[in-house]
């Protein structure tokens, strides 16, 4: 295997590229467009980790195919995981937040586009 990466499908597919390049600080490692300016397909380096963006052309999605993004960050990131839980935050609903047995911080999100995310120290 060369490779594994995140792929998500998003409406508003260059608007979601560049949250998640603000929200993560992350590389944008390729943009290619749709010839009617969408995403076809992007790449964002989020940590280490690839985020593949494209447009959603497809069917909405199914209960029980939902798939959560976990970023643990560990103890001593707690200023970063709280920026980032607040941008992530901006337009998204918050399915937890707060303090688990596991960590003193962490929340669950699902973001502006719709990706359900798992952010903790």
């Amino acid at each position: 295997m060369l490779r594994s990466m995140i792929q998500v499908y998003v409406k508003e597919s260059n608007r979601a590229v560049a949250f998640y390049q603000k929200v993560f600080n992350a590389k944008l490692h390729c943009n290619h467009l749709n010839e009617n300016g969408t995403v076809l397909h992007a790449e964002l380096d989020v940590f280490g980790m690839t985020l593949a963006v494209s447009e959603s052309a497809g069917p909405e999605p199914v209960a029980g195919n939902t798939v959560q993004i976990c970023l643990h960050f560990g103890a001593g990131k707690e200023d970063a995981v709280r920026r980032i839980i607040e941008e992530l935050g901006e337009g998204g609903t918050f399915t937890y937040r707060g303090e688990t047995g596991w960590s003193p911080l962490m929340a669950g999100i699902i973001d502006t586009f719709g990706v359900w995310w798992c952010v903790y120290v």
